[in-house]
């Protein structure tokens, strides 16, 4: 006997998905009008978290049932199924809930053989790179020694002028230079010629 396909024009289909387990529906799932009724088992074991093999599916309109889907071999072509429809998966769904976590100490991740850690050592890479990880703290060096230069340039009381990408430019005055507390780097206040801003440029602490 061959299959007659009822539904034609789109290749898909976009259907909610509800269970017999929970009250949580996926919506606007899109499956293609080409698949058995056995081969959306499968789709729907990953969503659902059933067993394919155990599970049952009904075809609801709303809260009208139009149809069980039975037949595995049968093309969901083949069946009286249209977008904005909703498949109701029906399963024990025995979950694993409680599963233990597996932990190693350090010392123990240490002695074991091809982890990232032992690729790392065994090939010189990253942290287990002495030479390059001196390079990286040289350059960091570097860095912090030119924002400290650029830094001083901006004497607190100066003028200065602000470019800011997709701004205009702003002039004003230097009103704090130096860190923040809980901030890495040099911080610069200014407050601008302009009644723009949130503050007057000086460093503010709240408690």
């Amino acid at each position: 006997m061959e299959a007659l396909q009822i539904n034609s024009g789109e290749e898909y289909v976009k259907v909610n998905v509800s269970n017999s387990k929970t009250d949580g529906i996926a919506l606007d799932l899109k499956f293609a009008k080409n698949l058995t009724v056995g081969e959306l088992k499968c789709k729907l074991e990953i969503i659902t978290g059933g067993n394919a093999g155990t599970m049952q599916l009904e075809l609801y309109s709303g809260d009208r049932l139009v149809t069980k889907l039975s037949d595995d071999n049968i093309l969901l072509g083949a069946l009286p199924i249209e977008t904005g429809m909703r498949i109701h998966v029906i399963d024990s769904f025995n979950w694993i809930t409680d599963v233990e976590k597996f932990e190693l100490t350090d010392e123990q991740y240490a002695t074991k053989e091809d982890t990232l850690r032992d690729f790392l050592k065994k090939n010189r890479l990253g942290k287990y790179n002495e030479e390059e990880a001196q390079q990286r703290e040289e350059k960091l060096k570097r860095q912090k020694q030119f924002e400290q230069e650029r830094a001083e340039l901006c004497a607190v009381g100066a003028r200065c002028q602000v470019t800011v990408a997709g701004n205009p430019v702003r002039r004003g005055t230097v009103r704090y230079n130096g860190p923040i507390e809980g901030k890495n780097g040099i911080f610069i206040g200014v407050e601008y010629d302009e009644p723009l801003g949130k503050n007057n440029g000086s460093l503010y602490i709240y408690s």
